[in-house]
């Protein structure tokens, strides 16, 4: 594993762990507080699992950005952040509005800021790939 891809990891997990700490605990926190016969109560949720998953996507982001690598600008990180979205966010949160009595526009919410969080994460990617020195495309 490269250098581009150490930097690439840990900016993608900086970026996301901030971005769902305010999606999740400060912006839809009132929508989540009107439902909590939904939510684990607090006491029960286990909140260690959240860093570790988010480390795996992190890595995983990263690693699929770096095999199609194409240094074309962070143009190619806003790509890369909707294909992911849409690959990931959009049926974890219409599949979970299918399946769980999750008000719609909580689903809504969850698309958009998601796909957000990964557009802005795959710019910073690019940007990170980019700026790092001595390395090729796809490395």
């Amino acid at each position: 594993m490269g250098k581009r891809i150490w930097i690439g990891f840990v900016t993608v997990f900086v970026t996301t762990q901030i971005i769902e700490v305010i999606v999740h605990f400060i912006l839809l926190n009132s929508a989540y507080s009107q439902h909590l016969h939904i939510w684990r109560p607090i006491v029960e949720v286990r909140l260690w699992m959240l860093p570790v998953t988010g480390m795996f996507f992190s890595f995983f982001f990263v690693l699929i950005f770096s095999k199609g690598y194409e240094g074309k600008g962070l143009v190619e990180g806003v790509r890369y952040g909707v294909y992911v979205a849409l690959l990931t966010v959009l049926p974890h949160a219409y599949s979970s509005y299918a399946m769980m009595q999750i008000p719609y526009l909580i689903t809504l919410q969850w698309f958009l800021y998601e796909t957000s969080e990964y557009i802005i994460a795959g710019v910073l990617l690019a940007a990170a790939f980019q700026l790092t020195p001595n390395a090729s495309p796809g490395s």
